[in-house]
């Protein structure tokens, strides 16, 4: 199987070496034109899509990214050699690193890595395990702890997949929980938590989308029909409490019982252990550092919405500006955790210090993802992918009025799949929402307006480019296409139920009736899946 996929990465390569080989001197000679040929044509979805199939097929993230940039520069510049290797680096890789917002959120990352190596060292997170240990008696409570905390952490879907993994993962370790359904217990209350919390930097995205509306009253008069969010929470607990797996996961959850947390032989993040750290940490070593961090975190977002200005609270979170919030905060937590650990002489000065690198170091593999997964989407948006989408839906509204929320669901998903943002997807697709219902069905448009929420949310759940996904995979330290290929079986499964409800709710278009049909639907669906698979063993 190893041969074969060497062997069908070594054709590709080859393939792409050869089309760059050819004699494209003729195309060179003329310059690049503004908008290519293939300009919002379906060929602007296809550096993604191979990225993708390339990422499943070789179990290698970092060739597969960076082929599929390589087609979407072939793509825009005509396939000239010259154009090829400039819009690779000047309009890709450079273009994205010099976004401020993008530099805010690996400055994030990094002094994310350092605090959790600072707990680590000072061994406030054994400590926790410890204390964890003698309240939470089974993978079960293991579980159902990591997916409250979740929960509770909803600020931000970054800052929600590293605070639950560097918090949870030494008790689900101990419980023998895969790295991998830990990955996904985190991905699942990122994103679908963050898309129904009213105080939530996606809660200021989405208001911001939503053009001549109250963009707030809006997003809260759509939670109740944001299935996708609402029944993939639904569905992890029922799995949880029926203690049944099917798919990759089952594999590795039936391994980790055995003791093989990880099923592969890839650890990217085997460096960012550090055993039990010092014996002297205790249960505050964690909460101390963690709590700091979700205070100045809120504190940092609303500053920049101009909160202490004047602005009001919800006003204030709804203009804020995630990526500088999150940076500000962070360093006051990092600050806050030094002068605890040199006050509680746990840590001196100087092996504070040394964790800097060290947790600059545990996060270079989702950095590098990262980094090419915005380059990736850099392609895509050069190529116009987000007004070939446009038109399509644009194009099919009108005669399919009733069964446009379920439409809209399943572009959003393709759309998130193929470009890894939900965010841009909500920004291609709610305006048109907006104009396609103006003045004329209010509740078609709210539920069409979720629907697009729901399917974006879906679509970056599933992508193996999604910045959440990686950071779910950094998170929890596991393989990150361990994480991809684990996790769309159960994605799936809650965009089915979610896509039959969105039709639902186009023809009765009440929240109080569409929802529990929802919930109803995803529970028969969980005891089909449990009479079919069997139970796992503790």
């Amino acid at each position: 199987m190893k041969r074969n996929r060497k062997k069908i990465t070594a054709i590709f390569l080859m393939a792409i070496m050869a089309v760059l080989a050819c004699p494209m001197t003729v195309l060179a000679a003329e310059e690049a034109a503004e908008q290519p040929a293939m300009y919002a044509t379906f060929w602007a979805l296809i550096p993604p899509i191979v990225a993708i199939a390339l990422a499943l097929i070789t179990k290698e993230v970092y060739s597969s990214l960076f082929i599929g940039i390589l087609v979407g520069a072939l793509f825009y510049s005509g396939f000239s050699f010259e154009g090829t290797v400039n819009h690779i680096f000047s309009g890709g890789i450079i273009s994205v690193l010099s976004d401020s917002y993008n530099v805010g959120i690996l400055v994030f990352l990094v002094i994310l890595g350092c605090m959790v190596c600072l707990m680590n060292r000072a061994g406030g997170s054994a400590a926790f395990g410890r204390w964890a240990s003698k309240h939470i008696k089974s993978r079960v409570g293991a579980e159902l702890a990591t997916i409250l905390l979740g929960v509770l952490i909803f600020i931000d879907d970054y800052f929600n997949c590293l605070t639950v993994g560097s918090v949870m993962r030494p008790i689900t370790d101990k419980h023998n929980v895969s790295r991998a359904k830990l990955a996904y217990l985190i991905d699942a209350t990122a994103a679908p938590v963050c898309i129904i919390a009213p105080i939530s930097s996606w809660a200021a995205a989405v208001s911001g989308f939503v053009p001549g509306e109250d963009g707030m009253s809006v997003f809260v008069r759509a939670i109740p029909y944001n299935y996708y969010a609402l029944l993939t929470i639904v569905m992890m607990v029922g799995m949880v409490l029926l203690k049944t797996e099917y798919g990759p996961m089952g594999v590795h959850e039936s391994n980790a019982l055995k003791g093989d947390l990880f099923t592969t032989a890839a650890r990217p993040y085997a460096s960012a252990e550090d055993g039990e750290g010092n014996p002297k940490g205790k249960v505050i070593d964690l909460l101390i550092p963690v709590i700091a961090l979700v205070v100045c975190c809120v504190i940092g977002m609303i500053y920049t919405g101009g909160f202490f200005s004047g602005t009001d609270f919800i006003t204030a979170f709804s203009q804020s500006d995630a990526s500088v919030g999150l940076v500000l905060g962070s360093f006051f937590g990092l600050m806050i955790t030094i002068i605890l650990y040199l006050v509680r002489r746990v840590l001196s000065f100087r092996d504070c210090m040394a964790c800097i690198p060290d947790g600059f170091k545990a996060m270079v593999p989702a950095i590098l993802i990262l980094t090419f997964a915005w380059s990736l989407k850099a392609m895509t948006d050069s190529l116009g992918a987000a007004e070939f989408v446009a038109g399509v839906v644009q194009s099919s509204a009108g005669s399919l009025m009733k069964l446009l929320p379920a439409i809209i669901f399943l572009v959003a998903c393709l759309l998130a799949f193929a470009t890894g943002t939900s965010w841009g997807t909500f920004g291609i697709l709610i305006p048109i929402v907006v104009n396609v219902f103006a003045n004329t069905n209010e509740s078609l448009m709210i539920i069409s307006i979720s629907a697009c929420m729901a399917g974006a949310v879906c679509g970056d759940h599933c992508s193996p480019i999604s910045d959440t996904t990686i950071m779910a995979s950094a998170g929890a330290q596991c393989d990150h296409v361990n994480h991809v290929s684990t996790q769309l079986p159960y994605a799936i499964v809650a965009a089915a139920v979610s896509f039959v409800t969105y039709i639902i709710a186009g023809f009765v278009q009440k929240a109080w009736i569409c929802l529990p049909i929802g919930i109803v639907l995803m529970v028969l669906v969980l005891f089909v899946i449990k009479k079919k698979f069997s139970d796992l063993e503790e």
